[in-house]
C-alpha cells in the first residue's frame, strides 16, 4: 500500500479527483458496478468493498470538494499494482450524466502519470474504449503466445468470502 498518502486534484470546473478512500461513496460504487458495468453485473457490496480495500489506489470523482463535505461522487477506478513492475486498472467509470465533459481523459492521465505507477507495465481491458486508452500508451497485448491467464471463478470467490 502506499501509507498515509493522499492526492488530490481540482480542475477549473469544480470537479475534484482524490486517492482518500474515506471519501469514497460505496453506495455509487456499488450502484454503477452491479447495475451499469457490463464487467461485474450483479457483484455483491462486499466484494466491491473487498477490492477496494485491496487495492493500492482508489480514485474517487467528485463534483464539488469531498474535504468540505460537498462533493458528490461522480466516477472512480481503482489500481492494483506492486508499484514497480506491475499495474493494472480497473473498475474504471464517470456515471453517464457527467460524461463527455473530459472527466475520464483526466482521471486516466492523473492515473498513469502517478510517479510509482508511470514506469510499471500497465494493464487493463476494456470491451469499448480503446481509442480513450490508447491515448494513453495503452496498446494490444504483443507476443500473446507468451501470456496466459487463469479464469476467473465467481464460485470460488463467494466462497472465499463466505457468499455462497
Amino acid at each position: 500500500m502506499i501509507k498515509d498518502e493522499e492526492l488530490f486534484w481540482t480542475n477549473s470546473d469544480g470537479f475534484t479527483i482524490s486517492t482518500n478512500k474515506s471519501f469514497l461513496d460505496i453506495e455509487v460504487i456499488h450502484n454503477f458496478l452491479s447495475k451499469d458495468s457490463y464487467w461485474v453485473q450483479g457483484i455483491p457490496k462486499e466484494l466491491v468493498r473487498e477490492s477496494i480495500k485491496n487495492s493500492v489506489l482508489c480514485y474517487g470523482v467528485y463534483e464539488g470538494n469531498p474535504k468540505d463535505g460537498t462533493a458528490k461522487q461522480i466516477g472512480f477506478a481503482r489500481v492494483v499494482s506492486d508499484l514497480v513492475r506491475f499495474s493494472w486498472v480497473g473498475d474504471v467509470f464517470i456515471i453517464p450524466e457527467f460524461r463527455g465533459r473530459g472527466l475520464g481523459k483526466w482521471l486516466m492521465g492523473i492515473i498513469t502519470d502517478h510517479p510509482k505507477l508511470k514506469g510499471t507495465n500497465f494493464h487493463l481491458a476494456t470491451k469499448d474504449a480503446h481509442s480513450l486508452y490508447a491515448q494513453y500508451g495503452f496498446k494490444q497485448i504483443g507476443q500473446i503466445e507468451n501470456r496466459m491467464v487463469r479464469a476467473l471463478n465467481w464460485e470460488e470467490v463467494y466462497k472465499g468470502y463466505g457468499l455462497e
